[in-house]
């Protein structure tokens, strides 16, 4: 009797053991378990906030965090879900929402993407945080926008009449749109029947339209564009691939399929892929209308002669102007430059001339006006200048009618030179007058 009733005594405390082991959380913590079975009930499906903390059970920053999660739990029950997942179990479903390091926290609001908790890991500062984002969606709410479990579903109607942003490309429109774009293009190539692709489309979609306006994404139908799917030898379905400054040079997209990891890839992907800033010489009237066509600001420095300050001085004010644009690299600006008196009739409607050189304006095309830098021309106040021009600035300017935009010859890079006039002598200016009055 002993013996047959201490195998199942050891084997509960083996359980017992293992369970300490494998999970941080038990059956009694207040921090709800979270698995592929539930996850989307409890969690995607959710009417309110859930706090999703990633784990790994071998983690030593895991361990030391479990309290700290079990008292915000606890604080924070019947106002936010606070649950854990373990990454290690579930390797595939941290994948998806692009789990690198343990422990990582995600917030979930009801009809937004995730994102991450990267505030101090204590009770009080997390419980503050989930408390923002329920005011948050609150206010949402009475502002009458719809979200949670049963709103998100009788939303969905209205999401599928939505047009995607992801553009379809053919063999007739590819090159013209990705390969000669300098944009930075994310493609999927899908077949109708694959039912991995159909389940990537409205995560797709909804990648695409976050994404509008800064990354392009796009769709190639494979069964119809067989000559597509050959030129990039995709072998499988969907294959995501990533135009980026290099068209030539394809790279495969090998994340998670959801929403947020494309849209946090993307993202990385043109903070990579940005061409670097250049301040352009204003030479003709389709440099202001490729340079300043788009961008929400268009800078312009009318520099010195060359005369004045050399290839030496002239590089030295474009350098400070470089420098400053390289704190707004992420904003919609463009750069430009002209040397003095070469745009005359641009230079008279923005106040611009005599010995004011050189000078940097703030142009908007689109609500005709302009703004001048008032201070001097060097890094902290130019500076200060496009950040204040960003806000809306404070002297804006009427720009009065539309400036004539000459072509010019760009400069060469070198020093300019003094054209010497041939010399003449006394007799040459006098003519034939001179002689006769000598020989008589």
């Amino acid at each position: 009797m002993l013996k047959s009733s201490f195998i199942p005594l050891l084997l509960i405390l083996l359980i017992s053991a293992n369970l300490g082991v494998d999970a941080l959380y038990g059956p009694s913590s207040p921090v709800l378990q979270l698995n592929p079975n539930n996850f989307k009930s409890k969690v995607l499906n959710s009417n309110g906030v859930v706090l999703v903390e990633f784990f790994a059970p071998w983690c030593g920053h895991c361990k030391a965090l479990t309290p700290i999660w079990e008292k915000a739990a606890s604080v924070l029950k019947g106002v936010v879900t606070v649950a854990a997942l373990d990454a290690e179990a579930h390797q595939s479903l941290a994948q998806e929402y692009g789990i690198k390091g343990f422990p990582t926290i995600k917030v979930f609001v009801p009809g937004k993407p995730p994102v991450d908790y990267e505030g101090a890991r204590e009770a009080k500062p997390i419980a503050e945080f989930a408390l923002k984002q329920v005011k948050a969606l609150l206010k949402d709410r009475l502002n009458g926008k719809s979200a949670g479990g049963s709103s998100q579903k009788s939303g969905g109607s209205s999401q599928k009449s939505e047009p995607s942003a992801s553009v379809e490309l053919n063999s007739r429109n590819f090159d013209e749109l990705v390969l000669k774009s300098k944009d930075l293009w994310i493609v999927e190539f899908f077949a109708p029947w694959c039912g991995h692709c159909k389940k990537l489309a409205p995560e797709w979609k909804k990648a695409a339209n976050s994404l509008k306006g800064q990354v392009k994404l796009g769709h190639v139908d494979c069964d119809a564009e067989k000559s597509l799917m050959s030129r990039f030898s995709v072998q499988g379905f969907p294959t995501i691939l990533v135009f980026g400054a290099d068209k030539d040079s394809p790279y495969p997209y090998e994340g998670a399929r959801s929403a947020s990891a494309i849209e946090s890839f993307a993202l990385e992907q043109l903070e990579t892929n940005a061409a670097p800033l250049e301040i352009t010489e204003l030479t003709s009237p389709d440099v202001v209308e490729e340079k300043c066509g788009s961008a929400a600001i268009c800078f312009v420095a009318f520099l010195p002669d060359i005369l004045d300050s050399k290839a030496e001085g002239r590089n030295k004010y474009l350098e400070i102007l470089l420098s400053a644009a390289e704190k707004f690299k992420k904003s919609p600006y463009s750069y430009l430059w002209a040397a003095a008196g070469k745009q005359p009739d641009l230079e008279k409607h923005v106040g611009v001339g005599g010995y004011g050189y050189p000078a940097l304006v703030a142009l908007n095309l689109k609500k005709k006006a302009f703004a001048p830098l008032k201070s001097a021309f060097e890094l902290d106040p130019i500076i200060e200048f496009l950040k204040e021009a960003g806000r809306g600035g404070k002297g804006n300017l009427p720009l009065e009618g539309s400036p004539e935009i000459l072509k010019t010859e760009p400069w060469d890079g070198k020093d300019g030179q003094i054209i010497e006039e041939d010399e003449f002598s006394l007799e040459e200016l006098m003519g034939d007058d001179s002689v006769s009055k000598e020989e008589l």
